[in-house]
């Protein structure tokens, strides 16, 4: 069990009144850490800290931001045993899922890093004589982070290495799930020698979290917010933000499908689809969640799938056997998957492989003959549950892809690739894969969904978009005719 502090203006502080909450781990109930949790004053403490640093730290130049950047990507990775050990205690994902995140965080705050010198602006023409007019792009201010703990090491320096490289200042809230995991990445940055408030972390029990995040969305100094969660808190968020105009960064659920058109390599898609379906046992935004699959190839597909899906080891990822699938977050997603499988299997639904749990070790489970009757149709599972949909054809199948609330990640399997590519962009989602997975993610790359799945993207340049402020600034550079 690890005890926790809070970072605020570059010293470790525990909460108002010294309150605490726990983050037991799933499987077992015990304890893996315990953490402050902080009070609505606490956070503005955070946010006027930030403030005053953003007075210098936007200052700087882009050199020094990139060189304290990749000290921190080094910092990460040095750190990766301790991740190992921390996720699988507070989220009971697996270590390799945990290494995985290390590896794939630290990528990010390299690419975070290269796009010191990326934040630009242009000069555009002006129909004033003399005009020199131009689109300049400014650090916005302090940035509140705000992290989910599926994927806790990519998500939550995605939240924060981005708009350190604008020239912002940032606040990470930490997840309730994974405090400790989530304390680990400021450490890094903490060890990279970032300045005192340049980088803060908060950590709250689950019950404060709304009048917390308030506090500091309504703090004028706050100037961007952004979120990787559910749909449903996501709406929250951005009903709080609306209140006090600050615009957000929403990356929420999904409901990603894969299609597997007739001409499909069935080999490829069966390892794409075990891969999007199964990694971190379904937690992921982008994981796979419907597999629609043209009835001239589903019986083939179906038998080899399930080959697959059911030769993938379960266990507690905490003793020294390899798994793929360990604990999931809670038995919350257990009986949320057991309901539906209950009411597929009423309705007509066919169980290929794996079934109902009693523990947080849940297998992973594919339901064949789903049809939109089902409440797994259209309902996130967010765990290793699957729904096979048989569909006649290229139209069915994109319209069955899209027959959803979610937008965020899909993937087209078949031969043709210009067929493939045509049904891809005719799918209502941010991202979209031919022949590749649904889960897959690269720093440089606009990364965000559509309709339920949120609003705005991370990454890359997209990143740069979200967290600047673009401004119009003149220079009358001859005299100016006036009317009067």
């Amino acid at each position: 069990m690890s005890d926790l502090s809070m970072l605020i203006n570059g010293l470790k502080v525990t909460a108002e009144r010294g309150a605490t909450f726990e983050r037991r781990n799933p499987l077992d109930g015990t304890v893996a850490t315990r953490a402050p949790a902080a009070s609505p004053t606490d956070a503005v403490m955070a946010v006027e800290a930030a403030a005053e640093a953003f007075r210098s730290w936007s200052e700087t130049g882009p050199g020094e931001r990139r060189a304290l950047l990749l000290k921190a990507a080094d910092a990460l990775e040095a750190k990766t045993p301790q991740f190992i050990e921390a996720v699988p205690a507070e989220t009971g994902a697996t270590g390799m899922w945990a290494g995985f995140n290390v590896m794939l965080a630290a990528g990010m705050i390299r690419e975070a890093a290269a796009l010191t010198t990326q934040v630009a602006g242009e000069v555009i023409p002006s129909d004033v004589p003399g005009s020199l007019a131009m689109g300049v792009r400014q650090p916005a201010g302090v940035v509140l982070g705000i992290a989910p703990w599926n994927a806790p090491i990519i998500l939550g320096v995605r939240a924060i290495a981005t708009p350190l490289a604008c020239g912002n200042t940032v606040i990470l809230k930490g997840s309730e799930n994974c405090p400790r995991t989530h304390a680990l990445i400021v450490e890094a940055f903490q060890d990279a020698g970032f300045p005192p408030g340049v980088v803060n972390y908060l950590t709250n029990a689950p019950a404060d979290a709304g009048a917390v995040v308030e506090a500091m969305v309504a703090h004028p100094a706050v100037r961007r917010v952004n979120f990787t969660g559910s749909t449903k808190v996501g709406r929250i968020i951005a009903a709080t933000c609306a209140r006090y105009l600050k615009p957000v960064v929403l990356e929420l659920g999904g409901k990603a499908p894969l299609l597997v058109l007739d001409d499909a390599d069935l080999d490829d898609a069966v390892n794409g689809a075990a891969f999007g379906c199964f990694a971190n046992s379904g937690q992921i935004c982008m994981s796979t969640e419907r597999l629609i699959v043209d009835q001239t190839v589903a019986d083939e597909f179906v038998r080899k799938f399930a080959a697959k899906a059911a030769s993938l080891p379960l266990g507690d990822p905490r003793q020294p056997a390899p798994v793929v699938l360990g604990s999931v977050i809670g038995m919350g997603t257990v009986q949320h998957c057991n309901a539906l499988i209950d009411d597929a299997l009423a309705k007509g639904a066919k169980l290929v492989c794996g079934g109902k749990a009693e523990t947080t070790l849940m297998p992973a489970t594919l339901l064949d003959h789903v049809t939109p009757a089902m409440r797994i149709y259209h309902e996130e599972t967010f765990g290793p549950v699957k729904a096979i949909v048989r569909v006649k054809g290229v139209d069915e199948a994109i319209a069955c892809a899209n027959d959803n609330e979610y937008g965020l990640s899909a993937a087209v399997f078949g031969r043709d690739i210009a067929r493939a590519f045509n049904v891809a962009r005719k799918i209502d989602s941010g991202i979209c894969h031919v022949n590749g997975p649904t889960v897959h993610d690269e720093a440089q790359m606009p990364f965000g969904g559509v309709k339920g799945s949120g609003i705005g993207r991370f990454g890359g340049k997209a990143g740069i978009a979200e967290f600047t402020e673009l401004r119009w600034i003149t220079v009358q550079t001859t005299p100016r005719h006036y009317p009067f």
